[in-house]
């Protein structure tokens, strides 16, 4: 096979019950939405219930009917933005949804039956109303509507992943202040603000649900690495060597001739690239692993194909590739790419395209079926 993810769901079960033990007060809703950060959303899901989650979040309204076409039965709660079209495909999935304006609530209940969590922009300046008495309002409203039943109160943070910075503290404090007034007047919703990394920096951010995503797949909301926060990563990304050709002094590799030989070495061609999510900033700027090795990737990345130098070694074709993951006592992880990329490692696993079949494993044992 060209190019295959492998996903250890019994890596992600125990990530998802080491964080509810660390919010072990609170309901874990895990987040599964962009395919499950590119692990596949309903072996995703599968497995954040197995760990402890009772809850599950999504983007879109497609997301949350996928789940319940996949066997999912968990309150599932869409976090994005609501055509007319996609709030009756929410609904009709048994979503919850999230309201921020007196228009959007009006069409929800006008469907009747939505369940609705209000959302204040505390600081991340995106989805939300940033006025405290708008959302007071939409709580009094919405709890006085017989037509749709108001269920939580939420916020999301901007700079919870910066550890050391004080607006996380101030977004905590205005959510605090804005949940204590709200719950006097509609007491027993669920508060729910703490992503990943506000769950792993600050109890005072769990309230009674948190909404972890990206430590669940055993990657880091911090950026450093699994083994910083006791997480396991559960996706590796493998490949093989399909060709090896002789590269002599002045010769080139790939587009843009970016890569030029110095001196004799051995080009193996590896059959993935940006077409499979494997970006072009890897172009000169990544190792690959290949029996316990490290090999840079040299020449520009194309839509299917990567190459790198293997100096002088001895390689045979076949060989399998390790892109992310480990190779004997090396290791190539999202957070080193992520480095490599200026990005984030959430960019660099849910850009693996669906080009890519996804293998589900239980701790090596390969499982049927998946997300």
């Amino acid at each position: 096979m060209r190019a295959l993810a492998s996903v250890n769901v019994a890596a992600i079960e125990r990530n998802v019950a080491s964080l509810k033990r660390q919010a072990e007060k609170s309901i874990l809703c895990a987040v599964v939405k962009g395919n499950g950060y590119g692990h596949g959303s309903t072996a995703a899901a599968d497995a954040s219930i197995a760990g402890g989650a009772t809850w599950l979040a999504v983007a879109t309204a497609p997301e949350a009917q996928s789940l319940r076409a996949n066997g999912i039965d968990a309150p599932v709660l869409v976090m994005g933005a609501l055509t007319d079209a996609e709030l009756q495909l929410a609904l009709s999935a048994r979503a919850d949804v999230v309201v921020w304006s007196e228009e959007f609530l009006s069409r929800a209940a006008a469907l009747g039956g939505a369940r609705l969590h209000v959302k204040l922009d505390t600081g991340m300046g995106r989805l939300g109303t940033r006025d405290p008495k708008l959302a007071t309002q939409l709580v009094t409203d919405a709890a006085g509507d017989a037509r749709c039943d108001l269920v939580g109160l939420m916020t999301h943070f901007a700079t919870a992943d910066e550890r050391g910075d004080e607006f996380f503290g101030q977004q905590l404090a205005r959510f605090s202040k804005w949940t204590d007034e709200a719950m006097q007047l509609q007491p027993g919703l669920l508060r729910h603000a703490a992503n990943s990394a506000a769950l792993l920096r600050d109890e005072a951010s769990q309230f009674d649900m948190v909404r972890p995503g990206i430590a669940c797949y055993g990657l880091d909301p911090f950026g450093v690495g699994a083994a910083e926060q006791g997480l396991e990563p559960a996706l590796s990304l493998h490949s093989y060597v399909a060709a090896i050709d002789d590269c002599a002094p002045g010769e080139s590799v790939g587009y843009g001739r970016t890569f030029i030989a110095e001196k004799q070495t051995r080009i193996a061609t590896v059959p993935i690239g940006y077409g499979d999510g494997w970006g072009r900033q890897f172009s000169n700027n990544a190792d690959l692993l290949i029996a316990g090795k490290r090999y840079p990737v040299v020449g520009n990345v194309s839509m299917d194909n990567v190459t790198v130098d293997l100096a002088m070694d001895s390689v045979g074709l076949g060989a399998p590739v390790t892109l992310i993951g480990t190779d004997g006592d090396q290791q190539v992880d999202a957070e080193e790419l992520a480095q490599r990329a200026a990005t984030i490692n959430y960019e660099i696993v849910t850009a693996i395209s669906n080009r890519v079949p996804r293998r589900y494993l239980r701790d090596g044992l390969e499982l049927d079926g998946g997300g």
